[in-house]
C-alpha cells in the first residue's frame, strides 16, 4: 500500500474549545489511484490534505509511506520526504511572480541539489509535457490562468513523485480551462500517477476513480467508480 492514514486525529484549541478537524480516521490509497476528496466547508477535507501530504503533523494516529511509518519525522525530514515523493497543486497556483516559467518549474530541483542540466532538461520535459514547451521563458503575468495551472503540475511532476496532492486545482479557472486541467490530470493518471485532490465541484470529483466524502472530521463516505465492462470482440 502506497500510503496509510491509521486512527489519524488532528485537533485545534479555539479559546478554552477543541475543534476536531480529523476525527480518527482510517484509509489506504493503493499506487495509482485517483481520489477525490469532497465535503462542505469545515469538514476536514483541507485538514485531511494538510496531514496526508506531511503539510501538518497529526495530533494522533499514524501516517505511513510506501512501508516507513512517518508520523515522527522533524520538520527537516518531512521537507525532505514532501521535495522527494509528493508534488502539489494548489488553487492560487503559487508561482514566483517574477521567474520564468522553466525556472519556477525547476524550483524543487534546485532544493534537491541536482545540477544546472539536471533541472534544465527536467524542467523543459515536464513543460513539453503539459504542452507549454513554448513558453519556456514566460512569467506568469504572461500567462493565462489555465497556463499557470499547467506550469504548476509540471513543478509538481519534476522530481517524479510518488503521489501528487490536488488542492482545489481548477477552483480559480474558467470553465473551458478548468476542463483542460481536468484532462491533464485524467491524463496522469492514466499514465500511473497516483493523485489525491480536494474539490468542491461534483463535475471535477466525478474524474476519479475514488470518491470520499468528509463531514465534522469524519469519512462518512468512500466509494469506487464501477469500471465499465468492455468487449472482447474485435
Amino acid at each position: 500500500m502506497l500510503l496509510q492514514l491509521k486512527n489519524v486525529s488532528k485537533y485545534y484549541s479555539l479559546g478554552s474549545s477543541t475543534i476536531k478537524a480529523l476525527d480518527d480516521i482510517s484509509l489506504e490509497v493503493a499506487e495509482g489511484e485517483f481520489l477525490s476528496v469532497m465535503g462542505p466547508s469545515g469538514s476536514g477535507k483541507s485538514t485531511f490534505l494538510q496531514v496526508a501530504s506531511m503539510l501538518a503533523e497529526p495530533t494522533h494516529g499514524q501516517i505511513i509511506l510506501k512501508g516507513t511509518d512517518v508520523t515522527d519525522y522533524d520538520e527537516i525530514e518531512r521537507a525532505h520526504l514532501r521535495n522527494q515523493e509528493i508534488g502539489f497543486v494548489f488553487q492560487q497556483f503559487n508561482l514566483l511572480a517574477r521567474t520564468s516559467a522553466l525556472d519556477n518549474v525547476a524550483l524543487p530541483l534546485v532544493y534537491a541539489r541536482q545540477s544546472h542540466s539536471v533541472q534544465v532538461e527536467r524542467a523543459k520535459e515536464m513543460l513539453d509535457r503539459v504542452g507549454l514547451g513554448d513558453r519556456l521563458h514566460n512569467t506568469p503575468a504572461q500567462l493565462s490562468g489555465g497556463q499557470q495551472q499547467r506550469v504548476a503540475i509540471a513543478r509538481a511532476l519534476v522530481n517524479n513523485p510518488s503521489i501528487i496532492f490536488a488542492d482545489e486545482p481548477t477552483g480559480n479557472l474558467d470553465s473551458k480551462s478548468g476542463k483542460e486541467i481536468q484532462n491533464l490530470l485524467s491524463e496522469l493518471h492514466r499514465s500511473g500517477k497516483t493523485i489525491i485532490m480536494v474539490t468542491h465541484e461534483e463535475n471535477v470529483a466525478a474524474i476519479a476513480d475514488r470518491q470520499i466524502v468528509f463531514r465534522d472530521g469524519k469519512i462518512i463516505s468512500d466509494s469506487k467508480k464501477k469500471k465499465s465492462k468492455r468487449s472482447n470482440n474485435k
